[in-house]
């Protein structure tokens, strides 16, 4: 088990990526959140089985269609266990 944080650049506000995002991470059965940022970025926190939370940072560098994903930083930290869902942090 591992947990990663995310931040994702490029046009992802107002995309319905962070409501896609909770959808993959459901699919998957990850846990974690997902945020809109003040500087234009979103950010996650996901844990989960290592293959599975590496399907989920897969997933963002394209998001939803709607979204134009230009990078994605990543830093795997240790598994907390701290999350029982995945959510949309407002």
């Amino acid at each position: 088990m591992i947990r990663a944080r995310l931040i994702i650049h490029g046009q992802v506000q107002g995309v319905f990526f962070r409501d896609s995002a909770r959808a993959k991470a459901e699919e998957i059965r990850v846990t974690g959140f997902i945020a809109n940022e003040a500087d234009g970025t979103v950010s996650a926190v996901v844990e989960g089985e290592e293959n599975l939370v590496n399907d989920f940072i897969d997933w963002c560098h394209s998001g939803p269609s709607t979204a134009h994903v230009e990078k994605v930083q990543v830093e795997k930290l240790g598994y907390t266990g701290e999350f029982e869902d995945f959510s949309i942090r407002y």
